[in-house]
């Protein structure tokens, strides 16, 4: 069993091509890069800390130009942002980016790689990244990828030796990477990576610096570069018919989330890197004087042989000429004795020999989704669309348990099909959900099997081993099964084929707030995982709160049906905070699990398993006000949580704001980045401040203090900043104790800024009318206190509210004193 799992895990390591994505189908062109590719014996590792901090444009550079073996380490997932694209915040969120990053490596044709640290949110330095990081922890695991990809070349995004000018996570994933470059080649340290992996030494460490670093391009110009490397990352590369610029601009377009769709870019180009660790390069060199060619392998002297005039000679009308010759390396490169280069080639070689020899080969399943230990079916497609001799085998498992064996030679372009049964037997990770999700970690770490741990993705749990043979040599091609459909308007649709529970349920609501000592009816959804299952639901609650019933029965008939169960919860009289579990009883086994699916275009499909839970509160609370209309913005879910203390919110759309259709409201509230992401607010900022003026209250959520489509977001001067606290269990001050807002409805006291989650604010005011009042004051450690971060102003017989406050996480985490503070926002003036 061990050994099916390595064997899996192995695999996974050395695919770059996402599980889900369309076959890869290689132009004549292409095919000659990759040759390029197979030729160069190196390696590079770029590190930072976040999706996104990846300079795309060295990574294309060392992929495209150099045509290195190059990945990327990001500590994190990118967790802690926000989301352009859908509402999903923090663990969805870091699917989502994690997605955008495969998705990016794929387009500029480098390999991911991760580390266990959360990103729990900005970071003012790295003292206070490592007291949420496990520092141990997260420099083993850049120590353990640096073992495991053996990089020639380290290349920083950040500055080690600069904390506090930028993001804390940004300089600790710098200082870690120069920790680690001395630390791989001791066995003593961190032994479990070395005794699977090695020891390794990197040649050369380096600082990817630019003007940013240096305050600006004026002063990186005059400074002193004598111990920097120019290399010109502005080539074009005719048999791609793109330059690196513009494979570097698709590359950064897939961070969708995060809003980075990039132009390309054409002509020169110079990157700048600083060198740290190791002996000096010439520039536009930075493999100087480390052996990348096929010599530098016991035995690879007679592959190069074989393989170096392919590249020099390269027939772009007949590429399958090469055929004979790539299948007299496989067999050299198979006897390779550098176990590590041996795969990554054989990896190489496997798809070149598939392209030369215009072989198609498929696994796909019937169904979609397939449950442990489970029989199901499997249409094998194969097809020799070029002139070589071809016999398939055999099919197998990836245990190695033969499927087929009826050995069909493939004739010229007709396509062999057959229809197996697979079983999909038991597997660690059990499903194909996001493994380092199976486990509850911590604010700053997420807890993974050892054997899991860096990888991108779980590995695909379901896979096929294709043995081909070309005259006298077999060669076993792995293919991940999938799925795919015919959709009327896209075609063909590819999806991973996914293992996933019999069944599964999930609370329609996440946060459950109860203003009153009244029950409330909580509806529980049970989803079939498969055909036919029926078993019992039931809700787990906290202490002092009451369900009834305290079960029910069900009865599903299809995969996918699912049904609505009522429940009815009586709350504690007193406050009180917990979480409902819904459980299912079924087929002799328990079920804690929800499936929530991500479907994005621009990412493969993806289905996560989370906790079945909901956070419910009884909360103290009062409220003025009733109607509020809320102008959406970024996204965030403070719509939906208003609805659960009892509001009646009302979304409205920035082209149909007029002083007819707002006078009917209590309150206007400005969804999260609004003004920096919709453009008609410029053009009604007027009418809103009317509506202020004739009485009305508007609450403006934060903004970020560059990309603004007006100034004019108040009805009075209002200045955005940098300023943020980042530290969730800030002191606050009262600056103003006896305004409302502290005061009415609710009597907001020290007590409603416990509990808050990731931080207090961000992108606070600094300067603003006198007409304004600040309402608290808060600061980081070793920090001045900002006052920004509420700010009220009286304008006509209105209120104008501004806040960087982080109620878009406050809320949907279900934080009592946010509901509480922000409930007072509402009832201002009422």
């Amino acid at each position: 069993m061990q050994k099916s799992i390595l064997l899996r895990l192995l695999f996974l390591f050395f695919t770059i091509a996402a599980t889900a994505q369309t076959p890869q189908k290689s132009s004549t062109s292409e095919i000659f890069h990759n040759l390029q590719k197979l030729n160069f014996v190196g390696s590079a590792l770029y590190i930072a800390a976040h999706p996104d901090d990846e300079n795309t444009r060295l990574i294309s550079y060392l992929v495209n130009d150099v045509h290195a073996n190059t990945a990327y380490l990001s500590l994190t997932r990118g967790d802690g942002g926000q989301n352009l694209v859908g509402p999903e915040l923090r663990e969805l969120l870091g699917v989502i980016r994690t997605q955008e990053l495969l998705a990016a490596r794929r387009t500029d044709g480098g390999q991911q790689f991760f580390t266990r640290a959360n990103d729990f949110g900005y970071s003012k330095n790295p003292d206070e990244t490592f007291t949420f990081w496990n520092r141990d922890d997260v420099l083993s695991d850049v120590v353990r990828t640096i073992r495991k990809f053996k990089p020639d070349v380290i290349v920083n995004r950040f500055d080690h030796r600069s904390p506090g000018s930028t993001h804390g996570h940004h300089t600790a994933s710098a200082m870690l990477s120069v920790e680690a470059f001395d630390l791989v080649n001791n066995a003593s340290k961190f032994p479990k990576s070395a005794e699977e992996y090695g020891v390794w030494k990197p040649q050369r460490l380096f600082f990817n610096t630019s003007w940013w670093f240096y305050g600006s391009q004026e002063k990186f110009e005059k400074a002193n570069k004598s111990n920097l490397v120019s290399v010109e990352t502005g080539n074009y590369f005719p048999e791609l018919g793109l330059s690196n610029g513009e494979i570097a601009s698709l590359s950064r377009s897939m961070h969708k989330s995060q809003g980075f769709g990039s132009t390309g870019s054409r002509g020169t180009e110079t990157e700048y890197l600083e060198l740290l660790e190791g002996s000096k390069p010439s520039d536009n060199n930075l493999f100087e004087g480390i052996n990348t060619k096929w010599s530098r392998l016991d035995g690879g002297s007679a592959i190069g042989a074989i393989l170096n005039p392919l590249e020099e000679n390269f027939n772009y009308k007949n590429p399958s000429e090469m055929l004979p010759q790539l299948l007299k390396a496989y067999s050299l490169v198979s006897n390779l004795k550098d176990e590590h280069w041996r795969n990554i080639k054989l990896k190489q070689l496997d798809q070149l020999i598939l392209d030369c020899g215009g072989i198609f080969i498929e696994a796909a399943s019937e169904a979609n989704s397939i449950n442990p230990n489970e029989n199901f079916k499997v249409n094998i497609e194969a097809i020799n669309r070029g002139k070589a001799d071809v016999v398939l085998k055999s099919v197998k498992n990836s245990d190695g348990k033969i499927l087929w064996n009826e050995a069909a030679t493939l004739p010229f372009n007709k396509a062999e099909k057959l229809e197996i049964t697979v079983n999909s037997g038991t597997h660690d990770p059990k499903y194909s959900s996001p493994y380092w999700l199976n486990e509850k970690g911590t604010v700053g770490m997420y807890v993974a099997q050892e054997e899991l741990i860096g990888l991108p993705e779980t590995p695909p749990l379901e896979q096929l081993v294709f043995e081909l043979q070309f005259e006298n040599t077999t060669i076993p091609f792995t293919k991940s099964i999938i799925y795919k459909f015919n959709d009327p308007v896209k075609g063909e649709v590819y999806r991973p084929l996914e293992v996933l529970p019999e069944v599964t349920a999930s609370i329609a609501e996440k946060v459950l707030i109860f203003a009153s000592n009244d029950a409330e009816t909580v509806s529980v959804i049970v989803r079939a995982g498969k055909d036919t299952i029926f078993g019992n639901v039931s809700l787990q609650h906290p202490q002092g709160w009451k369900v009834e019933p305290a079960q029910q029965a069900f009865q599903l008939e299809r995969n996918g049906e699912t049904k609505t169960f009522n429940f009815t919860v009586t709350p504690p009289s007193g406050q009180s905070e917990g979480y409902l579990k819904a459980i299912v009883s079924a087929e002799g086994k328990v079920f804690d699990k929800e499936l929530v699916v991500i479907d994005y275009e621009h990412i493969p499909y993806q289905s996560v398993l989370l906790p079945s839970e909901a956070k419910v509160a009884k909360i103290d609370i009062q409220k003025k006000g009733q109607n509020i209309g809320y102008i959406n913005g970024a996204g965030d879910a403070i719509p939906e949580s208003l609805k659960q203390i009892g509001y009646i919110v009302t979304t409205i759309e920035p082209s149909n704001i007029s002083e007819e259709n707002l006078k009917n409201f209590d309150a206007i509230v400005v969804g999260i980045r609004a003004y920096n992401t919709v453009p008609e607010l410029a053009f009604v900022q007027p009418i809103l401040n009317k509506y202020v003026e004739n009485g009305g209250t508007m609450i403006v959520q934060y903004n970020t203090s560059r990309g603004l489509i007006t100034e004019n977001l108040a009805p009075y001067d209002l200045k955005l900043s940098r300023d943020r606290v980042t530290d969730e269990f800030s002191e606050i001050k009262f600056l103003a104790p006896e305004n409302p807002l502290l005061n009415t409805p609710n009597k907001i006291t020290q007590k409603d800024f416990e509990g808050w989650v990731q931080e207090r604010g961000l992108y606070f005011p600094d300067e603003w009318a006198k007409e304004f009042t600040p309402i608290l004051g808060m600061k980081d450690k070793g920090e001045s206190q900002t006052k920004g971060s509420l700010l009220v102003a009286k304008y006509g017989r209105g209120y104008y509210i501004y806040t960087g406050l982080s109620f878009f996480r406050e809320l949907p985490a279900g934080v009592s004193g946010a509901y509480r503070l922000f409930a007072n926002m509402l009832s201002v003036g009422k």
